[in-house]
């Protein structure tokens, strides 16, 4: 062991078994190394920090009392998860967090024994969770299922649906709900924590039961005042357990999830239960133990590189503006124009941009919580009544309210405009987040107007599109990241529907870009043009309704045709093959179409121009493609000029 080591403890401990194997009194040792290792990692790799710091006691109590793996713990969003990563066996892999064949930023089946469940989406620990509860039951097992879900995914109506069946069921399922929106207020002191570990004790359950068998027995006067009196001795410290406790859970809580004293014997007197399903309230405090995460406004939910000392975040001066900021600027101006214009986001405001318009429009703002189901049916109802509504929500988290599309939105033709961040790849948190999607499940849908912006000031002019649509729903779609830092329009002006634009003009190759690929696209164009092949280059701008005008000219005036875009198979390629095919022009073999498309796989994580490369969607993939429809070969051959 290192004598100079910061965490002489922590470096003893492999896996839980290790921790498992230290006496009791030493855990508050182990938790507070944890969170040294916690803070040290993350300054180095970024990534989820507060939330995190947040469980770090939660963490080692539940691994030092409950048998993982064989006890199943589930961590809901998973983005809390580094200091179980830590404990688990990959503590020699957490500087790779969220870098190319690093560790996942989330918990993940593939990664781990010790992640049961893949999760960095909200909400989904409770249904999962009592998956493997009526599994276990069925096989006969006697393991016990745990799961995390923080007081910010109980917004989610699949949390509900899912404790409404659990408390059904009767399953024995152990909910942690990780409350890290209250402070540590009165309830959650020693009086709390005493009728915690008496409530969930075997004792107390056994007088309880016995005491419902006496009540039956009861003159009905008498029964109901016995257990009045129960219920208000519970009531006293149990602020809100009264909701759970109609759901069919056991409800004990709430505790402060900072002290070790109070968490360890009420989670061994839950993991001994017999029955449940049982809810454990745990107060917890995002960024404690880190001075400047615990004074941030947001806690450092989401940090890159930082000083450990300080704090301070080694952020790089961006080149251009973000494709977000400048969605919520160009909305400010368009709603200062009109004033039935309304923003709704679910629980992403500053990731969309909302937060800009916020800022101008508070009344006209509506952050819904995680809830895309409800935000997408509730901006339908907006727009039922002339409002305008704006629902800003990420491709992947678009996809949760998938039937409200098309049951609410599309069926009726109501012009709700989707503004969907996020689009194609985005680097470090991988395959869970990508927008890979949307071209393919929004474009199958009639009376929808499809649109992506090639730059910063198309999505200018894209919103002002949207506000003009008002009679069918619209989707324009835009990337995570920095834009091009090329000049932007003073106003925005409202694109004719369906129409593309030629960017370059050649007589031989045509590249039809759909988004962003537009500048792979330039540079693959001027590439080619050195081999001698003359490009044309054209921005689509619209998938649906698409600019058959301009694919039939590009069709008949070149010799190969190229459609790229950000997305899976489904979407905008697809789109332009159905039109070509159907149109005949593809019969007689005079054009060489080719589509190219995100692959046909789940990437992983890693920095986005590494993944575009991986994909084959930058310009060195794009000139290959040529080549390969020309059935030439880029390394050996150089073209002559025809």
């Amino acid at each position: 062991m290192n004598a100079y080591s910061k965490t002489p403890l922590l470096d003893t401990i492999r896996t839980p078994d290790d921790l498992r194997k230290l006496k009791v009194e030493q855990v508050r040792q182990v938790a507070d190394e944890l969170r040294q290792e916690t803070i040290d990692a993350v300054s180095v790799t970024g990534g989820h920090f507060g939330a995190g710091l947040g469980v770090v006691e939660l963490t080692t109590a539940i691994h030092y009392v409950f048998d993982t793996p064989r006890d199943r713990l589930i961590w809901d969003v998973g983005h809390q998860a580094y200091p179980h990563k830590i404990l688990t066996g990959r503590r020699d892999r957490i500087r790779t967090l969220r870098t190319g064949g690093g560790l996942s930023g989330f918990t993940k089946r593939s990664e781990s024994d010790y992640d049961p469940f893949g999760a960095a989406h909200s909400s989904t620990s409770i249904s999962a969770g009592l998956g493997m509860a009526v599994a276990r039951d069925l096989a006969g097992g006697k393991n016990n299922v745990i799961a995390v879900i923080g007081d910010g995914a109980m917004s989610a109506g699949m949390a509900y649906e899912a404790m409404n069946n659990a408390g059904a069921m009767n399953s024995r399922l152990i909910v942690i709900l990780n409350d890290n929106d209250m402070s540590i207020a009165p309830p959650v002191g020693a009086m709390s924590a005493y009728l915690s570990r008496l409530y969930s004790g075997k004792t107390y359950r056994t007088l309880r039961d016995a005491a419902k068998q006496i009540n039956k027995r009861l003159p009905k006067i008498l029964a109901n005042r016995a257990n009045r009196v129960e219920e208000y001795s519970r009531g006293f410290m149990m602020d809100g357990g009264t909701l759970f406790e109609e759901l069919g859970f056991y409800y004990v809580g709430p505790i402060d999830g900072h002290n070790l004293d109070h968490l360890l014997p009420v989670l061994k007197n839950v993991r001994d239960m017999e029955t449940g399903p049982i809810l454990v309230h745990v107060v917890t405090q995002k960024g404690k133990g880190y001075g400047p995460a615990e004074a941030s406004a947001d806690k450092y939910h989401a940090v890159v590189k930082f000083d450990v000392a300080t704090g301070t975040q080694a952020k790089a001066k961006p080149n251009a503006p973000a494709y977000q900021n400048v969605f919520g600027q160009s909305l400010v101006k368009e709603a200062q124009k009109d004033d039935k214009i309304v923003a709704i986001t679910a629980a992403m405001p500053s990731g969309t941009g909302v937060d800009i318009f916020n800022k101008a429009f508070p009344d006209r703002t509506f952050d819904v919580g995680i809830a895309e189901q409800h935000a997408v049916t509730f901006a339908a109802g907006l727009a039922t009544e002339g409002y305008k509504p704006f629902c800003a929500i990420y491709s992947t988290f678009l996809q949760r309210g998938y039937d409200q599309i098309v049951h609410d939105v599309a069926i009726q033709s109501l012009p709700v405009r989707f503004a969907i961040d996020r689009a194609g790849l985005v680097g470090a948190d991988g395959a869970t987040h990508a927008g890979s999607f949307d071209n393919a499940y929004l474009g199958c849908l009639p009376n929808m107007v499809i649109m992506a912006a090639a730059d910063e000031a198309e999505l200018v002019h894209m919103v002002a599109t949207q506000v003009a649509i008002d009679d069918r729903p619209s989707s324009l779609r835009y990337p995570r990241g920095e834009g091009r830092g090329i000049e932007m329009p003073e106003v925005g002006v409202a694109l004719e529907i369906g129409k593309g634009r030629m960017i370059r003009q050649g007589n031989k190759i045509a590249l039809l870009s759909f988004g962003t690929r537009l500048a792979e696209c330039e540079k693959a164009a001027d590439e080619l043009a050195a081999h001698g092949l003359s490009t044309s280059i054209a921005d689509a701008r619209f998938m649906k309704p698409l600019d058959t005008e301009l694919v039939l000219k590009l069709a008949r005036d070149h010799d190969v045709l190229i459609t790229v875009e950000e997305g899976a198979v489904g979407g905008f390629g697809s789109h332009v093959a159905q039109f070509l095919t159907d149109q005949g022009v593809l019969d007689t073999g005079m054009v060489k179409f080719r589509t190219m498309v995100l692959p046909d796989v789940f990437q992983d994580h890693d920095t986005p121009n590494a993944m575009y490369a991986r994909a084959g969607l930058d310009a060195k993939g794009i000139v290959a493609k040529v080549f390969e429809a020309l059935g030439k070969d880029v390394k050996t051959e150089t073209v002559k000029l025809a």
